[in-house]
């Protein structure tokens, strides 16, 4: 057999997997190389017409400047240094959490592996807290898997339903548009077939079940649908769905028999007066049969709510009316990537076993969550008010969740500009707010959008006089954009 000459490598673009190549992700793409690149270049002395960049593109709550909840970070740390425990300034519920939590970790250390599902207390402190939060309905703890993030979940569950049909059609995932970037990687690098239904721009970002028949049954010719995406509250669009809507989805789903995931990392987020989160498991559970028996996965992480936790990388998925068989095949899938980090797992129990009323950390406890919470509220308004202030731009109630999604008038030089820069207009658009301002945001195309319309999605998150000073230099981009092209 011949040598591999010098220089020639074994792996290369034309000969690695395909699937790689297709996918992308656009919270992380080209614009945020960019700003990183201008980062460096501000470091370096070069002048721009802004001092600084302010990275609105991913939801990253303590990258932009959120403090961490004191109760969390000292459990964490005490289980990674034991020692502290010995601190008599250590509140004593901070002691026996810590304590609980070694005493199930494998040598009594947070640095040993767990079980590939998590460990068992936390696991049952999970369901404990689903059946809190879902008003008595039962959670079995062996349902609860932890997980590295919700996405770890997401993309274990969705392997599962990677089988192409006898008919030699590829399995398809109902994914809303605008959606969450990770389902079209995650469908892409599966090799699967995404299959798009619009959000009601026009409805505060609804969900319109005629909208889900047209979209499934279209569908039908070229895949095999197998399940259907939710993300509630919604990213990027920060909608909360009724429970109306919630139902009419889970007849839907029945109907054409779907595998149901229910995101719902965005729980502790909703803002609106009039709107309430409803979670897809007590609401299905409260339909009664033969919904009740419906298969569906839901997911919740650390990195959003209050706590904004992305580092640690916990979450769990919960997974019901599993066939025993392939719960089994589920639970040896994930067995070979040992286990979720256990930083990540205690940060989950810390999430949903919080202090509680009489503890020592009770009452700081509270007064971060809630200082965290309604800040938050207060920027949902005020950068949905800035937006709807600014002429070309019109953005729904930011109700939930950690984004907006406004729309934007693109004029049409600005549009000819673009094709010629081989760029779509959003991207133009972001691209050069970016140079001009130091903002990165993400464009509306980077998430899917009714063609023929444009979008730029945002965080919420810059801590409010960044956001306000961020907000106006959009504005003044906007309209100097919108003067140049006309």
């Amino acid at each position: 057999m011949a040598l591999l000459s010098s220089g020639m490598k074994v792996l290369t673009l034309d000969n690695m997997n395909p699937c790689i190549k297709t996918m992308e992700y656009a919270v992380r793409g080209p614009l945020v190389i960019r700003a990183v690149e201008i980062e460096k270049e501000l470091q370096a002395g070069k002048e721009k017409p802004f001092k600084d960049v302010i990275r609105a593109n991913i939801g990253d709550a303590h990258a932009m400047g959120q403090k961490p909840i004191t109760f969390l970070r000292q459990v964490v740390s005490a289980c990674v240094n034991p020692e502290i425990l010995e601190d008599p300034k250590t509140p004593a519920d901070v002691k026996d959490r810590v304590s609980r939590i070694l005493k199930a970790c494998k040598g009594g250390s947070a640095g040993s592996y767990s079980d590939s599902p998590g460990i068992e207390v936390i696991r049952r402190d999970v369901a404990e807290y689903i059946k809190n939060r879902d008003g008595g309905i039962e959670s079995n703890w062996e349902n609860v898997i932890l997980c590295g993030g919700a996405s770890d979940g997401i993309r274990g569950i969705m392997k599962l339903l990677n089988v192409v049909g006898a008919d030699g059609k590829k399995p398809g995932i109902m994914i809303p548009i605008p959606q969450y970037p990770l389902y079209t990687a995650s469908i892409a690098e599966f090799d699967m077939a995404p299959i798009n239904y619009y959000m009601d721009e026009s409805k505060n970002w609804g969900l319109d079940i005629t909208e889900l028949k047209r979209s499934v049954t279209e569908a039908r010719a070229t895949s095999n649908p197998r399940a259907i995406v939710i993300i509630n509250p919604g990213n990027p669009t920060g909608q909360v769905l009724t429970r109306e809507n919630i139902e009419g989805i889970i007849k839907f789903a029945h109907e054409e028999k779907l595998f149901v995931f229910a995101d719902e990392v965005y729980q502790d987020n909703v803002y609106d007066k009039d709107s309430k989160f409803h979670s897809f498991k007590k609401v299905l559970m409260e339909m009664g049969e033969p919904y009740s028996s419906m298969e569906m996965a839901s997911f919740m992480s650390t990195s959003k709510g209050f706590m904004g936790e992305c580092g640690f990388r916990g979450g769990y998925a919960e997974v019901i009316n599993l066939d025993p068989q392939v719960k089994a095949m589920f639970l040896k899938s994930i067995s070979a990537k040992l286990c979720p980090t256990v930083l990540g797992q205690i940060t989950m129990d810390v999430v949903v076993n919080p202090p509680k009323s009489g503890e020592p950390s009770y009452e700081k406890f509270i007064a971060e969550k809630t200082a965290v919470l309604d800040s938050l509220a207060k920027r949902a308004k005020m950068v949905a008010d800035t937006f709807n202030s600014i002429p070309g731009i019109r953005c729904n109630p930011v109700q939930g969740a950690m984004y907006c999604f406004p729309q934007i008038t693109i004029p049409a030089k600005a549009v000819d500009a673009a094709e010629k820069a081989g760029q779509k207009p959003d991207f133009f658009y972001c691209w050069n707010l970016l140079e001009k301002t130091g903002i990165c945001i993400i464009p509306g195309s980077g998430f899917g959008q009714v063609p023929g319309t444009f979008h730029f999605r945002t965080t919420i998150l810059p801590q409010p006089d960044l956001l306000a000073s961020m907000l106006e230099r959009l504005k003044a981009f906007h309209i100097e954009f919108t003067k140049e092209y006309s």
